[in-house]
């Protein structure tokens, strides 16, 4: 512990640690001392460049809150997050869904709905009828699959970003008998993650714009399959081949098919125009 240099402290904080009874644990940080130390040593950053590394991530945590989370954000643009995606949900089965990015603005327990309700509360939009059906690696339907939808509104905002007096935009039902599931919403629109942060910042001196392609958030969660956490994109945004959160993947691009007014594939008699999408979901058995 003494007369440590470039050359030997690696080992020196490796050994501190070798006392650790948690084995998963000491692996984690043994190999994140070697990467961190590496990147410093091929780096070889300034006094004044590693106080602001220091200030940036000061700052991103000073931004989180129970409706903001900046390090998620920061992950995600990164590309941390979907290399951690890629690693724990690897599937080459076309029957079971592709994942994605959870994103920074999921919020536990949205309020709940029956089939076909509408979740557009106190917002307005180009209606959007969305519907599928869920089932499993065999195709078989699964009914009671727990669904967490929500979304950003025609104008690129979502909930928590608006003074509402209620939630909008996210809603929780179940899959029927069948594995079907519907619900009315909004047509959501392409839009920029925050940029008031230092995520924001980071974007702006990289020359990075913020812009993430128009989606729709599904987390389904069914006992004895593992959760699937995806998005849904629409087929011919300007930004799905350059997502700013790394998010897009082919299979979960499709057609939000636009509709005059007439009747809806529910049976709503519709007097304005409105879009319609319908994608089915595979779960993994667990």
């Amino acid at each position: 512990m003494r007369n440590l240099n470039a050359d030997n402290i690696t080992e020196a904080v490796i050994e501190e640690f070798s006392g650790c009874q948690d084995e998963r644990l000491k692996t984690i940080l043994n190999s994140l001392v070697t990467h961190l130390h590496a990147f410093l040593r091929e780096v070889e950053p300034t006094e004044k460049e590693w106080t602001q590394a220091i200030d940036f991530l000061t700052r991103t945590g000073q931004m989180c809150d129970d409706q903001r989370q900046e390090f998620i954000l920061l992950s995600d643009t990164l590309g941390v997050t979907m290399l951690v995606d890629a690693i724990n949900h690897q599937t080459s089965d076309p029957m079971v869904s592709e994942s994605t990015v959870l994103g920074p603005f999921y919020v536990a327990d949205p309020p709940e709905i029956a089939q076909g309700e509408s979740i557009d509360w106190n917002v307005e939009g180009e209606p959007f009828f969305v519907e599928g059906r869920v089932h499993d690696e065999h195709g078989e339907p699964l009914a009671n699959v727990v669904i967490d939808v929500w979304q950003s509104d025609s104008e690129g905002y979502y909930d928590v970003q608006k003074e509402l007096e209620s939630a909008s935009l996210r809603a929780r039902f179940s899959t029927d008998d069948q594995g079907r599931y519907a619900f009315w919403t909004v047509t959501p629109s392409p839009y920029p993650i925050p940029t008031d942060g230092p995520v924001g910042k980071m974007l702006e001196v990289t020359g990075r714009h913020p812009y993430r392609p128009a989606h729709v958030h599904f987390m389904l969660m069914a006992e004895g399959f593992e959760t699937l956490v995806t998005q849904v994109f629409a087929e011919n945004d300007p930004y799905l081949n350059s997502d700013a959160v790394f998010g897009v993947k082919d299979s979960l691009v499709t057609e939000y098919e636009l509709f005059p007014p007439g009747k809806a594939p529910d049976g709503r008699s519709m007097d304005v125009p409105f879009r319609h999408l319908t994608y089915d979901f595979g779960l993994k058995a667990s």
